[in-house]
C-alpha cells in the first residue's frame, strides 16, 4: 500500500517510517511540517530508499494537502502530525489548537475530497487512521484502566486539543463516510526520543551530574509502551482494522515517574557509572508539581489483542536499557538538540 504519514519525522512517525521501510513492502511518504522535534536525522537510516519519500508541508495549509494527496495517490493517511508535550501546552496553548485541531480538520476536509474522487474499489479499501492519546480520557483512580469505551475528560490543553480531534474524525466518518479508526496510546520512549520529555531528558541530564527533577512525589502513574510495539500495533490497525472503530494500545507497564527516574539511574550507573563511582539517584530532586498533573493512566489492550492479534513484545526493563544504550551511543542525534532547539529547561510551570 502507500502511506501518507503526516508527522514522520517525529518519535513516533520516524519510528513508523523505519518500521514500514524495514519490515513490510509498503511505500511511504512522510509529510511534515519539520517544527522544533521534528528531525530529519531520525528517518536518516531509510533516506534513498526507493519506497521512502520526503514533502516538507504543514497538515493546517490545504493547498500542501491536497498536493500530497493528489500526487502521492495514497491507500492509508495515518494522522501522527501534532503538538504533544503537556508542559508545553500550558505555557503555549494556541499552537496546539492550531495544528491538532485545525490543522486535523483541513486534512480530514481535503482528503474526504481525494477519498470521494476514487474510484468505488479504492473507496472500500481506503483508511484514514487517527493516531491519539490516552490522555484524552482524564485521570484514572488506584483502580480499573481505560478502554474503547471510556468517556472522555481531558485535562489539559494538550489533552482538550487532542480529544477535539478524534471528534473531528468520528464525526467525519459518521457524517460523510469517511473510512475511518482512532487508536489512543499510552506514553511512548525508546530511541529518537525529543529530549524534553522525561525518560530522554532523565538520561541526557543524569548523564551531565545535574539534578534530575521528579514533579511533586514521584507517585504520578503511566503505563509505558515501548515505541517498536506501538509502531507495530499502528501497522496492524491500518492493514487489518474495521474502519468505525477504535482501539487503545499499551504497554501493561505501569510505573510510578519516581520508578521510571530510577530505572534510568540504574541502567546509567551499569551502562556508564559516574566517574566518583556513586549511583545517579543521588542527582534525583522533587520539584513543584505540573498543574492539573493527572494521576494515574492505564490502558486495556484487550480488543486490539484479541482481534488484530498485537501483543507488546518488550519488558519495560529491556525497554530502558535499550533505549538508555541508544542515547549513550547517539550523542551526535541528541547534542545538536541541546545546543540549539532546547536546553533542558524546566517548562510548563505556569499556575494553573
Amino acid at each position: 500500500m502507500r502511506i501518507l504519514l503526516t508527522g514522520g519525522a517525529g518519535f513516533i512517525g520516524s519510528a513508523l517510517a523505519r518500521h514500514l521501510i524495514a519490515n513490510t513492502a509498503h511505500e511511504v511518504l512522510v509529510f511534515d511540517k519539520l517544527t522544533y522535534a521534528g528531525n530529519l536525522a531520525s528517518l536518516a537510516s531509510i533516506d534513498g530508499h526507493p519506497r521512502y519519500h520526503f514533502a516538507r508541508a504543514d497538515i493546517a495549509e490545504a493547498e500542501d494537502v491536497r498536493r500530497a494527496l493528489d500526487g502521492f495517490r495514497p491507500d492509508v493517511v495515518t494522522h501522527l502530525a501534532a503538538e504533544s508535550h503537556v508542559d508545553r501546552s500550558i505555557d503555549g496553548p494556541a499552537a496546539f489548537i492550531q495544528t491538532n485541531i485545525v490543522g486535523t480538520f483541513v486534512l480530514l476536509s481535503e482528503t474526504l475530497k481525494y477519498w470521494r474522487g476514487l474510484a468505488a474499489a479504492e473507496q472500500a479499501t481506503f483508511r484514514f487512521h487517527h493516531i491519539s492519546t490516552d490522555e484524552v480520557f482524564g485521570s484514572l483512580g488506584s483502580e480499573g484502566f481505560f478502554n474503547e469505551e471510556t468517556p472522555y475528560d481531558p485535562r489539559s490543553p494538550y489533552s482538550a486539543s487532542k480529544a477535539s480531534s478524534d471528534h473531528l474524525v468520528r464525526a467525519w466518518a459518521h457524517t460523510y463516510g469517511l473510512p475511518t479508526m482512532v487508536t489512543n496510546c499510552s506514553n511512548n520512549y525508546g530511541p529518537y526520543h525529543f529530549p524534553e520529555k522525561l525518560i530522554p531528558l532523565m538520561i541526557i541530564k543524569g548523564l551531565s551530574g545535574e539534578p534530575l527533577p521528579v514533579y511533586g512525589k514521584g507517585d504520578n502513574v503511566r503505563d509505558w509502551l515501548f515505541v517498536d510495539d506501538h509502531v507495530r500495533a499502528l501497522t496492524r490497525v491500518f492493514e487489518a482494522g474495521t474502519p468505525g472503530q477504535t482501539y487503545v494500545i499499551g504497554g501493561r507497564s505501569e510505573r510510578t515517574n519516581l520508578e521510571v527516574v530510577q530505572r534510568v539511574c540504574d541502567a546509567l550507573d551499569r551502562l556508564k557509572p559516574r566517574p566518583d563511582g556513586r549511583s545517579r539517584r543521588e542527582q534525583i530532586t522533587y520539584v513543584t508539581d505540573r498543574p492539573g498533573h493527572d494521576q494515574r493512566y492505564a490502558i486495556d489492550a484487550s480488543k486490539l489483542e484479541r482481534e488484530l492479534g498485537w501483543r507488546s513484545t518488550v519488558s519495560f526493563e529491556d525497554g530502558i536499557e535499550t533505549t538508555v544504550r541508544w542515547y549513550l551511543d547517539n550523542e551526535a542525534w541528541w547534542r545538536p538538540i541541546l545546543d540549539g532547539t532546547y536546553t533542558g529547561e524546566r517548562l510548563g510551570a505556569a499556575a494553573g
